[in-house]
């Protein structure tokens, strides 16, 4: 037949030991966005932690604190979906590799 039990063991502790390493990797890297023309930006990691958020003084209009909330709301969502597509990108790829393993599910 193929590989043993065994081989196909190897090879699954293997790949989770590369999958743990490129999700390190990816969780100490960081993307940016921003909205409002700038005014409101977002750093999150690839842990999908938001690790910073900059407001330029002009984006605060006490007249208008929804236009704020809405730039800020923006902003967070887009680096989380900026955040999420570095994971998949850095770690899914691995994932598909699995499957070459026979292993159902996977």
């Amino acid at each position: 037949m193929g590989m043993d039990m065994n081989q196909i063991m190897q090879q699954a502790a293997k790949m989770q030991e590369e999958l743990a390493k490129a999700q390190e990797e990816v969780a100490r890297e960081t993307v940016e966005a921003s909205a409002g023309g700038g005014m409101v930006t977002v750093t999150a990691n690839g842990a999908l932690q938001i690790t910073e958020i900059k407001i330029a003084p002009e984006a605060i209009d006490p007249d208008d604190p929804e236009m704020l909330s809405d730039m800020i709301l923006a902003a967070v969502n887009e680096a989380l979906r900026s955040a999420q597509s570095l994971m998949e990108t850095r770690v899914g790829g691995m994932m598909g590799g699995l499957g070459g393993l026979g292993l159902p599910g996977m």
